[in-house]
């Protein structure tokens, strides 16, 4: 597994510290240790510094690196929490927002967090002096909530123009909630002229993590996917893919370039979910019952609760195209994307090793 992420050719300062919210995340342990690895002074915020189970990737990283890293508690819903952590810092990475399928209350459990989050941490920004730029973890769903957003962009390609405009508290509220954060942030960003904002809009982030025990939503969708019952087969659900490396790398590429700016789509390739299942095939198909066809729609739709998907969403989304201009990702970041097969094989590699793929 490729555990170094090369900053080459990137002007990485290291003479103030960076701020990175949410810092024990799946995407935001790579950013944290790729700035150690560059001698970088880290301010990492997280709920609780002293829960070990949770930092201690963060401080491993720490200990062999020549950067250093300091923690601070915060929260997302306390205004003023992110206070202590952003002094002196030019660069804040904002990476921290709830991202799961299963939300009871979606407003308090999703909307709220990441609205109120990005608020908290945005205007703390505004009055710290030393805040040049904000990179904000965005996402594809702020871009596209469905098939019926993407039968409404000019040939049906998303890029950086895209807004989801179908999502909602009852319609794919994570999709809603990612796309109400970055909606306010650039509201945020516009009533200030201190520190430049750069959004980075990743699809579903594969590859492996940091973290020994992952318990992002991308690891529970490939353990359903090398469960028993995925032999059975997949819907044939499209998904836009891209490795958590290329995804921290674009952070930086955002947080240090002088030309990044705007949106930015962060996207290796557009497939779906029973293409993924197959191409584990030569790694892994003679050890786990991977999915190898598609299951008809209509059956799809009837099993959709079973696995914690909606039915009116399948019959929308099922045997439908997505495609992704990442022009702009490629030209002024500089991200190179890997292979989904390499990710899939790091992160199943990973779950396999650590015990973790049937929890």
């Amino acid at each position: 597994m490729d555990s170094r992420i090369d900053l080459g050719g990137l002007p990485v300062d290291t003479s103030a510290p960076v701020l990175v919210t949410g810092a024990t995340g799946y995407v935001a342990g790579w950013i944290v240790k790729a700035l150690l690895d560059a001698g970088v002074t880290v301010h990492g915020a997280v709920r609780d510094p002293r829960n070990t189970g949770k930092v201690r990737h963060l401080l491993a990283a720490a200990d062999t690196s020549p950067g250093t890293l300091r923690l601070f508690a915060t929260d997302l819903m306390r205004e003023g929490s992110y206070r202590e952590a952003i002094e002196g810092c030019r660069v804040v990475i904002h990476t921290a927002s709830p991202f799961t399928r299963s939300a009871p209350d979606p407003q308090r459990d999703l909307v709220d967090p990441a609205v109120r989050g990005t608020q908290n941490v945005l205007n703390t920004a505004t009055k710290a002096a030393s805040v040049e730029r904000v990179v904000l973890t965005s996402s594809l769903a702020a871009m596209v909530g469905d098939a019926q957003d993407v039968r409404r962009i000019p040939g049906r390609t998303v890029t950086e123009e895209s807004w989801n405009t179908t999502s909602s508290l009852t319609r794919e509220p994570y999709s809603y909630s990612k796309t109400m954060a970055e909606r306010e942030a650039w509201r945020i960003a516009s009533g200030q002229d201190r520190w430049r904002l750069v959004t980075i809009n990743p699809g579903l982030v594969i590859g492996p993590a940091l973290n020994p025990n992952p318990t992002s939503e991308s690891f529970a969708i490939v353990r359903q996917m090398t469960s028993d019952g995925a032999a059975f087969g997949a819907p044939r659900i499209a998904v836009a893919v891209v490795d958590v490396r290329e995804v921290a790398y674009a952070h930086l590429a955002a947080a240090f370039l002088p030309e990044a700016e705007g949106r930015n789509l962060v996207v290796a390739e557009a497939t779906d979910i029973v293409d993924l299942g197959r191409r584990l095939l030569p790694a892994y198909g003679t050890r786990f019952r991977l999915p190898r066809r598609a299951v008809p729609k209509a059956l799809a739709v009837a099993l959709a609760p079973a696995v914690g998907l909606s039915r009116e969403y399948l019959r929308r989304n099922i045997g439908f195209d997505l495609r992704n201009d990442t022009t702009k990702s490629r030209r002024t970041l500089r991200v190179r994307y890997r292979p989904a097969q390499e990710s899939m094989e790091d992160m199943v590699g990973q779950l396999t090793a650590s015990g973790a793929r049937r929890r």
